[in-house]
């Protein structure tokens, strides 16, 4: 069966933003909790969460396992998984990764643009790696079933993460350097370490890591997606659309400036236009993926890789990512 996911998205939900999901057929979007935000703070984020759940349950559920996108497809919904894209929802306590995991949270960021208590985000200008308490999270993450995240990261931080981790990780949002070199697009060396061990890339459309923009085309995105494949393989490419839908410039400051300045970040756009940039016309919601799947087809790529682009391999890695690793007995766990 083929699914239809998107690996991020941190759009102003609203009843018609959960509709055009339905309108899109996505079966399932892992949807950002957390920027800056405290574990108490991140609570009150699933609070608001649980209160969409009850209010449009013919339209969305929470997603704990695997299991749930087929869930989805059969009773015409999508499934929500929760992520962090920045460990702040943890503080200092590795605890926390448990606890978040449980209430859950299935992806975490290392970082997001700056350093953090355990690695080194894309914006600094020197990469230190994982950190003491970095490699420790790390396990904790791979030991009950929460993906480690290394979108916003930098390059020795990423390979880093990519050696350490027992389990396979992510790059749920961003794009090839080679083809576009936003700070936060990822070299080969990444690519081929998440294509070597089970990884996974998800291509961005935010238009500060696409070619051209706002005025990249859809078939140069898709023609990217397959050098890509070109070089690496299909096997662990998907689509993590970074779509921020209606939200206003407010949230691109605290996204970027959080509490850790009192100036205004403005991180990979200009100084003279810090908001969001116009999304390509040919993507602006979830109803649009018809559009990528068409192009991915118009540029070379069979049925079953387009189906695998579009979801599959996200659906294949979900299963493996998301059940805690260990028993008393020595053996993994898979996600039930």
């Amino acid at each position: 069966m083929s699914y239809l996911i998107d690996g991020l998205q941190y759009s102003n939900w609203s009843e018609d933003i959960f509709r055009q999901l339905r309108a899109g057929g996505v079966d399932a979007v892992h949807v950002t909790l957390v920027y800056h935000e405290t574990f108490r703070e991140t609570v009150a984020n699933i609070e608001r969460w649980n209160r969409w759940f009850e209010r449009w349950p013919e339209l969305i559920f929470q997603g704990f396992t695997a299991a749930d996108i087929a869930t989805a497809r059969a009773t015409g919904r999508t499934a929500i998984f929760f992520g962090a894209q920045n460990p702040s929802c943890i503080e200092d306590d590795i605890g926390l990764v448990e606890v978040l995991h449980r209430l859950g949270l299935r992806f975490m960021q290392l970082t997001y643009n700056n350093q953090s208590l355990l690695a080194t985000g894309c914006f600094e200008a020197e990469d230190t790696g994982l950190t003491r308490m970095g490699r420790e999270v790390v396990a904790e993450m791979n030991r009950v079933g929460m993906v480690v995240d290394m979108s916003h990261s930098a390059e020795r931080s990423t390979l880093a993460a990519l050696e350490h981790s027992s389990r396979p990780i992510a790059v749920t949002h961003a794009n090839p350097a080679f083809w576009h070199p936003a700070r936060r697009n990822k070299s080969d060396a990444v690519i081929g370490a998440l294509a070597q061990t089970g990884g996974m890339l998800g291509f961005s459309l935010y238009p500060h890591h696409l070619k051209g923009g706002s005025a990249c085309g859809v078939d140069d995105f898709c023609a990217m997606i397959a050098r890509t494949a070109e070089r690496f393989g299909t096997h662990f490419l998907a689509i993590g659309s970074d779509l921020c839908q209606n939200q206003p410039d407010s949230v691109v400051e605290w996204m970027r400036t959080g509490r850790w300045t009192k100036a205004v970040d403005y991180g990979e756009g200009s100084k003279d236009a810090p908001g969001f940039p116009p999304m390509p016309r040919w993507f602006t919601d979830t109803r649009d993926f018809g559009n990528i799947s068409k192009g991915l087809a118009a540029a070379g790529f069979s049925v079953s890789d387009v189906e695998a682009i579009m979801g599959g391999n996200w659906a294949r890695f979900f299963a493996s990512a998301f059940g805690a690793a260990d028993r008393q007995d020595g053996t993994k766990r898979a996600a039930e």
